[in-house]
């Protein structure tokens, strides 16, 4: 078995890379109905005032709990879910409102690479009407041409061409995931949210697929968001990580500050977790949290963060704190007291 640990590490991308993608405090409510007329008694605040810069040929991994809001960010960033508040800046245009017909050749460029590799391809239809059918939907390629770039695509994606009559339910795990991979770079895309791309595949399986992203990424000059709760895989393809927790970026920097130096409590919580394959570092400080993550319907006051927090304190419980960086660096924490 392949450790991420003793794999490649990705350099840092210059600063002055372009900013390719903006939030600017990003909120995505959903209403909570009740009642015989359905009226909205609340909202679940699945991401609540998010602002993130990602850079060109940069990976950016997002990284949290189940249910803190990840991949609605994701969703939301490519209009699959509808914003509440803020805005998404993609090369400097304000994309949070665009209508459908104007969002279309924006679709081109954005594109998304699915959790579930199983649920995310039409089990009836072949490999090769898969990747066809985005390419004719917006005008990319003719049935006269679809068929050398769907050979192209499974080329790339290591996917052996006479392979591609096959329906998509006749795979394993890890080919029906590279071939989300082929259908999303079916339209040459120039930003691509993967969505815990190889969280549902085998540890080896992972590695095998996250090297292939980081081929594409060289050969392509792919932008990637990468959302996943495993740190390992994060920490072997990102270049930057931001951690979330109840609809918030609490910590962002870069993956070695995040592992080596973390400032805020839940980052170090989430590190703890994380198992190190060295056993002179089994006896290393661990902070233990008590409880359940709160409802994102009822957040608490302060810091989101205060009601698990083994260093908290009385400031903690009444001010929300903001996410700053100290001096000039990038490397910020939303905490009061940060370590």
């Amino acid at each position: 078995m392949i450790e991420f640990d003793e794999l490649p590490i990705k350099a840092p991308l210059p600063e002055t890379a372009s900013t390719l993608l903006q939030l600017d405090n990003l909120k995505t409510y959903y209403p909570i109905r009740k009642g015989l007329l359905a009226r909205t008694k609340g909202y679940v605040k699945a991401v609540d005032g998010v602002s993130l810069d990602i850079r060109e040929g940069e990976t950016l991994g997002l990284v949290g709990e189940s249910g803190c809001g990840k991949s609605t960010i994701g969703r939301t960033i490519l209009r699959l879910e509808e914003s509440t508040g803020g805005a998404i800046r993609y090369r400097g245009e304000n994309i949070t409102s665009y209508p459908i017909a104007k969002m279309r050749p924006l679709r081109t460029e954005m594109q998304m690479i699915f959790q579930d590799p199983f649920s995310s391809l039409n089990p009836w239809m072949r490999v090769k009407d898969i990747l066809k059918e985005p390419m004719l939907a917006h005008g990319k390629a003719t049935n006269a041409t679809a068929e050398a770039e769907v050979d192209r695509l499974l080329d790339a994606v290591g996917i052996p061409r006479s392979y591609k009559d096959r329906f998509a339910h006749e795979f394993s795990g890890g080919q029906r995931q590279r071939i989300g991979i082929a259908r999303a770079l079916s339209l040459n895309p120039k930003f691509i949210v993967c969505d815990e791309p190889v969280s549902a595949l085998d540890v080896s399986i992972q590695a095998q697929v996250l090297n292939l992203l980081k081929e594409l990424q060289k050969e392509l000059g792919l932008t990637y968001l990468f959302i996943a709760h495993g740190l390992g895989a994060v920490k072997y393809i990102s270049t930057r990580i931001a951690v979330m927790y109840l609809g918030k970026v609490v910590e962002i920097g870069t993956r070695d500050e995040i592992f080596r130096s973390p400032k805020h409590p839940y980052t170090r919580v989430l590190l703890n977790a994380y198992p190190v394959p060295n056993p002179h570092l089994r006896g290393r400080e661990k902070i233990v949290v008590q409880g359940d993550v709160p409802s994102p319907a009822n957040p608490p006051s302060g810091c989101r963060f205060h009601t698990r927090c083994p260093f908290v304190q009385e400031r903690c419980r009444v001010e929300e704190p903001m996410l700053a960086a100290e001096g000039s660096g990038g490397h910020a924490a939303a905490c009061h007291f940060a370590l």
